[in-house]
């Protein structure tokens, strides 16, 4: 008997099931039966947000972006007038170079003359030697509308911050760092500060 109580329950409640809403043609476009179970199609859902500071912390951490090159790792620095370096640091590869210029400079005594390449040609930074007493012989760039002096001759001291980059990467730790050696930004860095050192002994 209760078997078909059961069975009388559920006959009555089909017709108002189909009416509230399991009528197959009131049914949503791409809805697939299983077992006489509906089944909703998958809504896409958008992506989440992402990780916000804490990927940022964890790429300056590491020090190592994305350029043309692929994952590398970018040595700022300053040497002095015999080509030994004396104020250094690292970033993500595809940093700009005049974001960290004014930082390095900064601490340091104010030089007469101080040369860079094109990468260095900003106004900002120029202002900032010239408050300093310092002259900047940086090359204009090509897109610039107002051209500043600039003095060839002394610009060929810049091969001596070239020269300081190729002794720096005889250490094979430096060179390779992206891909094998020092994950950390701070461990690299301390690589690099090393390498600084011994060169000044030794040159």
């Amino acid at each position: 008997m209760r078997r078909r109580r059961l069975g009388n329950a559920r006959a009555d409640q089909s017709p108002e099931r189909q009416a509230v809403g399991c009528d197959p043609s009131q049914e949503p476009a791409g809805a697939r039966r299983v077992d006489d179970r509906r089944v909703r199609p998958s809504i896409p859902r958008p992506p989440g947000p992402p990780f916000g500071r804490r990927r940022k912390r964890g790429a300056d951490a590491q020090a190592i972006g994305r350029s043309r090159g692929g994952r590398t790792t970018k040595i700022h620095a300053v040497c002095d007038g015999t080509g030994r370096a004396i104020a250094f640091e690292v970033t993500p590869g595809q940093r700009g170079d005049v974001r960290v210029a004014a930082a390095l400079l900064g601490p340091l005594a104010p030089p007469k003359v101080c040369a860079a390449d094109t990468a260095y040609d900003a106004n900002g930074l120029r202002q900032f030697m010239i408050e300093r007493g310092t002259v900047p012989v940086i090359p204009n760039n090509p897109t610039r509308k107002r051209h500043h002096p600039f003095d060839a001759a002394l610009y060929k001291r810049r091969n001596l911050v070239e020269c300081m980059f190729c002794r720096l990467k005889d250490w094979r730790r430096i060179a390779t760092r992206a891909t094998r050696y020092d994950k950390l930004a701070r461990n690299f860095l301390s690589a690099v500060t090393i390498a600084a050192t011994i060169i000044w002994w030794t040159d």
